[in-house]
């Protein structure tokens, strides 16, 4: 009865995309074997898997670029996964793929990023330079892999092979052959499914626009300093002339929301005559085409590029960002050095972690665990942690005799 529902559902759904969409009746399946979910199909379990894991949770108080103290208003990593998904569905939808598939991707994509940004990846990174190396969207497999611990017969969220292949966005020859099914195309040099792809672009076209509105309220940047940039000032003229006189807050929405739609039907227009042109029949038809698929024009190729350079060097390099940066660096380089030092200080959850993988792995495991440890801290947890090891006025001691 359960495969019936499941299946009328699934047959309903699948009327409505193409046939090169991923359909999760088609599935490559899940690394160990579940009946079909009742009422759901098998994606939409995979986004609700995501959505009640631990790690989304933490993704409240971890930043894109500022710090999540800082601000109340400032992306987060939750935030941005959201928005994310919301464009994600959109493309989806409009290309006739699956949008339940395209919304789990968006919304475990950043699942394995360490408190502080980049800032915080590239700390972690150096630490474990000698011992295996860090990177987010290899952390972010290994969540959903291994490190959520919630279900009694598999350890991680045992997702779909699908979703767990748009997670993996980017990947090293030497590190996709350790990742059996999910590193193979990097190592065949195929291309992951559309709503893998798609979903790659709307992580680009969300912090890209969204990076503007929080360097303005920061005031890291200003309208003037913008109006140098072309996908701006466009939407800036278009603005000011049909609201003259608007103030700042509604204008900056008001030019973003439209270098978001400007973009995002630039994606659609380029990927369907790219999609028209490879005449695909089948999801394998996609992965082995030698062209690439989802693709802004060659001229919005080139407006991006100015925006990104322009934030790059005016945003990212700020010296205000830089000192930021500068001390969540010192942060996680601090606290993963103390615990190489000495394991006991570990919580003890976090421990026996250090010293099964040391079992399996040695040093390099022992490494691993304090990394993942590290990469699954919030901003705030990370300070506090680094404030009970290294403030003497944290010191507490335990009552042994009351």
């Amino acid at each position: 009865m359960t495969t019936k529902k499941n299946s009328d559902m699934g047959n309903s759904y699948k009327s409505h995309l193409v046939a090169y969409a991923c359909d999760d009746t088609g599935s490559i399946g899940r690394r160990h074997e579940e009946t079909h979910p009742t009422y759901r199909n098998e994606y939409q379990r995979d986004r609700d898997r995501i959505i009640h894991s631990a790690a989304f949770r933490r993704l409240e108080y971890k930043t894109q670029v500022f710090v999540n103290h800082e601000g109340d208003l400032f992306r987060t990593r939750l935030t941005h996964s959201l928005e994310v998904a919301q464009i994600a569905r959109s493309v989806a939808r409009e290309l006739r793929v699956h949008e339940d598939l395209t919304e789990a991707i968006a919304l475990a994509h950043d699942l394995g990023h360490t408190p502080f940004g980049h800032a915080g990846q590239t700390a972690l990174n150096n630490c474990m330079k000698e011992l295996g190396g860090f990177e987010h969207n290899i952390q972010s497999l290994r969540v959903i892999d291994k490190l959520e611990q919630k279900y009694a017969d598999f350890d991680g969220l045992n997702l779909t092979f699908e979703t767990r292949e748009g997670v993996l966005k980017h990947c090293a020859i030497h590190n996709a052959k350790n990742l059996g099914d999910v590193g193979q195309r990097f190592l065949n040099k195929t291309q992951a499914s559309l709503e893998a792809q798609l979903t790659d672009y709307s992580d680009e076209i969300a912090y890209n626009n969204h990076d503007i509105d929080d360097g303005i309220r920061y005031g890291l940047i200003s309208i003037d300093d913008l109006l140098k940039i072309e996908l701006f000032r466009v939407q800036y003229d278009i603005v000011n002339k049909k609201y003259p006189g608007l103030d700042d807050k509604k204008l900056i929405h008001e030019v973003i929301r439209r270098m978001i739609n400007v973009m995002v039907v630039d994606l659609i227009d380029t990927s369907r005559e790219n999609i028209s042109n490879a005449d695909l029949k089948s999801v394998d038809d996609v992965r082995n085409c030698d062209i690439k698929l989802m693709a802004f024009s060659n001229e919005m190729n080139e407006k991006k590029l100015e925006l990104k350079q322009f934030l790059r060097k005016n945003l990212y390099q700020h010296y205000r960002v830089h000192r930021m940066t500068k001390k969540a660096a010192d942060v996680i380089e601090a606290l993963f050095n103390a615990f190489m030092d000495d394991l006991k200080i570990l919580p003890t959850e976090a421990l026996q972690h250090c010293h099964t993988l040391k079992d399996k792995h040695g040093d390099k495991g022992t490494a691993r665990g304090i990394s993942d440890y590290i990469a699954g801290m919030t901003d705030r947890y990370a300070i506090v942690e680094y404030e009970r090891i290294f403030n003497p006025r944290q010191l507490s001691f335990v009552n042994l005799h009351p």
